[in-house]
């Protein structure tokens, strides 16, 4: 049997072989999301975000296509589940082991979101006269793309743009990462990264390459007041960093100092430094952010 009466919830989905479970289950696969174009948010606060995200800009349609939970997760966020329904966007109650067969997790939190995907053009990030991006250049690790993808939404960024070569933005681990940023600020998926330096450049923005090996120091450029105007940071991959061919394309190239006997940050940490200076630096007086 699929589903168990429950008059006050609905109708308890129990079976793992229900078309819908099933259909969900797929979406862990990258090829069946970008087929579908849908994606799974795990947890209040990812769902949360996505269905305060509302619809999807050019389609009408909502963010969320459907949520599933358990009844006590329910009762828990009560709140996500009522914006959900007033939204129109379907909640489905649940069993522990199906919300964990959709999430593919050890210990789900009891309730998931089936989405569409948010990603933004990048002519429309342009568009929108950017101040603040991250780029990530040849970023493979999820967990990484999503902690700065969050960290970049704490830095008060315009934007991010994911190049070509870097990791799924929907990747369960990556969108887990994000802690629902992934709903809150433009994020450009598949752009070459040369084209991403030169649509950023010609929109009046600095390119900015983050690099242990830069010939300016990231004290430097604050001293100097090099970090005021519009900036695009690029970050590179986890092990090798960026590429000559890479940092030929930047305006500058940044190292971020070490001050102790550390060998180097990681590329979480050395986003957030730079993101905040950048941030920090925007909106002291004469800075592109001051006074707004």
């Amino acid at each position: 049997m699929a589903t168990t009466d429950r008059p006050e919830q609905g109708p308890l989905l129990t079976s793992l072989r229900s078309p819908r479970v099933t259909a969900a289950r797929r979406l862990a696969r990258r090829a069946q999301r970008t087929k579908e174009r849908r994606f799974i948010a795990e947890g209040p606060q990812a769902v949360r975000e996505a269905v305060a995200h509302g619809p999807v800009p050019g389609t009408g349609e909502h963010a969320v296509v459907e949520i599933y939970t358990t009844p006590e997760a329910a009762e828990r966020h009560a709140e996500i589940v009522a914006a959900a329904r007033a939204a129109g966007v379907p909640v489905l109650t649940a069993t522990t082991e199906v919300i964990a067969d959709i999430c593919q997790t050890v210990t789900p939190q009891g309730i998931v979101g089936v989405c569409r995907f948010v990603d933004t053009p990048f002519d429309a990030v342009l568009a929108a006269r950017p101040r603040l991006v991250a780029v990530l250049a040849n970023v493979r690790d999820p967990g990484n793309a999503g902690t700065v993808l969050r960290t970049a939404d704490a830095a008060g960024a315009d934007a991010v743009v994911l190049t070509d070569a870097s990791v799924d933005l929907y990747n369960p681990k990556a969108v887990r990462a994000s802690v629902g940023s992934l709903f809150h600020l433009p994020v450009a998926v598949g752009v070459p990264v040369a084209a991403a330096v030169a649509g950023l450049r010609a929109a009046g923005v600095r390119v900015v390459a983050a690099d242990g090996a830069g010939d300016r120091d990231l004290d430097a450029e604050l001293d100097d007041g090099a970090l005021g105007g519009p900036a695009a940071w690029v970050f590179g991959n986890e092990a090798w960093g960026l590429p000559e061919e890479t940092r030929a394309l930047a305006d500058a190239v940044v190292r971020v100092p070490i001050h102790g006997h550390a060998e180097s940050l990681n590329l979480a940490t050395a986003a957030a430094v730079c993101l905040y200076a950048s941030a920090r630096a925007q909106r002291v007086a004469g800075g592109c952010r001051a006074g707004g």
